[in-house]
């Protein structure tokens, strides 16, 4: 025993060295009422008035199924604060996302406040996937958690006694509250649980703190974190391919995607009255559309649609105005005339303008209208004509300037000027030169 060795080496050697002829269940029966067993230790672990919670499910009292004369145990929800032991219960016969998020908001509401810790257990309604360093939160209970601004801290696989406040709560409601009873539907049963925690479990005095729970609970109500004013708004997610129209579909309606690429995967979360495209891998938020009521409905804005001879009018005479004010009002006319099927002449009219200079095509469209003709291809002459006219114009010669004009009532005899130059020319020589030393 010494030697820590296992039952089934004591019994080899009883054997081999002193002829045991017993059998091995004796051997392991005396022998382990020999060993000593160290025990345990256990930490004391204290908490500040609303800084944790604890979450888990038991079973509650069996209670008649709607329609059947069966009777079935519910689950049984209970969320006990960490410091008072004030604890609130609800049973629920199905268990999901959205229902564990709900106990929890309820809890909450109960309790006029949240706490700044949650611990659970690694159930699927709260941690997809177990871990001891980075625990993954489903997508609703997490969203949950940030809208009350409360952190999750799961316990490790296979540790109870790190929530065992909750668990003992179980217990003691099973044990207390529900043992031997039987209810005829689960708002009879919550009904009861509600009026047994406020009349027994609250006003009792605790074992271990010595304290009566409900005074423990109003010192740590003031520490509870404010509720927001809007509750929860609960979605389920589901994945969906961006179609070649750049479209996801829900319910039998489309939503545009963009920027999400044509043939990827993205992540829909659907709310009550609206929906959330986003990205699958880093669930950045890509769209946001409000769903639609009636199947089939397309919610795709227009600047995001190719072309469509039904949108594609008012295109058409945008660009025709800029043109001019005689090419819009003959394209609105053409239009108004032929109705769809004039499209075709009206993007021809508007092409000109990619060969020749605007102010020539709606000119051309002046005088096609003169004329009383609407038509793409008197314009298009027309306006070729006009091209032809200016390009001449710019080729023909240069015109030799006239002569100089040799008479003026300005302009003076040539004696005049002689004069005139030989009189500066006599007194720049009377003029004295200067001296060297003056220069």
């Amino acid at each position: 025993m010494r030697l820590k060795r296992n039952f089934m080496a004591i019994y080899q050697d009883l054997v081999d060295k002193h002829g045991f002829t017993g059998a091995y269940n004796s051997v392991k029966r005396f022998a382990g009422g020999l060993r000593r067993r160290e025990p345990e230790q256990f930490d004391r672990l204290e908490f500040a008035a609303g800084e944790e919670a604890q979450v888990d499910y038991g079973e509650g009292a069996p209670t008649r199924v709607p329609g059947t004369e069966r009777y079935r145990k519910p689950r049984l929800f209970v969320m006990t604060l960490r410091y008072s032991r004030r604890s609130f219960r609800r049973v629920v016969w199905k268990s999901g996302q959205q229902a564990w998020a709900r106990l929890h908001e309820e809890a909450w509401r109960y309790f006029g406040g949240a706490c700044r810790y949650v611990v659970l257990d690694n159930l699927k309604e709260g941690v997809i996937k177990p871990d001891l360093y980075e625990p993954e939160l489903n997508a609703v209970y997490a969203a949950m958690l940030a809208h009350y601004g409360v952190v999750a801290d799961p316990a490790r696989v296979r540790d109870p006694n790190r929530k065992g406040t909750v668990e003992n709560a179980i217990g003691h409601t099973q044990a207390t509250a529900l043992k031997g009873r039987r209810f005829e539907s689960i708002a009879e049963q919550n009904e009861y649980l509600e009026h047994w925690e406020t009349k027994w479990a609250a006003p009792r005095i605790h074992g271990s703190a010595r304290r009566q729970v409900e005074a423990m609970f109003q010192e740590e109500r003031p520490h509870l974190l404010p509720l927001p004013l809007v509750g929860m708004q609960y979605f389920t997610e589901e994945q969906r391919t961006v179609y070649d129209d750049t479209c996801i579909r829900v319910d039998h309606c489309s939503y545009a995607a963009r920027p999400a690429a044509i043939g990827t995967l993205v992540l829909v979360r659907l709310f009550e009255h609206r929906l959330e495209i986003r990205d699958l891998k880093t669930q950045a938020l890509v769209r946001t559309h409000e769903r639609a009521v009636r199947p089939g409905t397309v919610v795709l804005p227009m600047e995001e649609r190719v072309f469509n001879p039904s949108r594609e009018t008012q295109r058409i005479l945008s660009q025709a105005k800029a043109i001019g004010p005689a090419a819009h009002k003959l394209c609105q006319t053409l239009f108004e005339r032929e109705g769809r099927v004039a499209q075709r002449a009206l993007w021809g009219i508007v092409g000109l303008a990619r060969k020749c200079p605007r102010r020539l095509v709606d000119s051309a469209c002046e005088q096609a209208m003169a004329q009383g003709v609407y038509s793409y291809s008197l314009v298009k002459t027309l306006a070729e004509r006009l091209l032809s006219d200016a390009l001449l114009l710019l080729d023909a010669p240069i015109q030799i300037a006239s002569p100089l004009t040799q008479s003026h009532p300005l302009i003076r005899q040539g004696g005049d000027y002689a004069d005139l130059f030989t009189l500066g020319a006599q007194q720049s020589a009377q003029l004295p030169t200067p001296k060297p030393q003056e220069l």
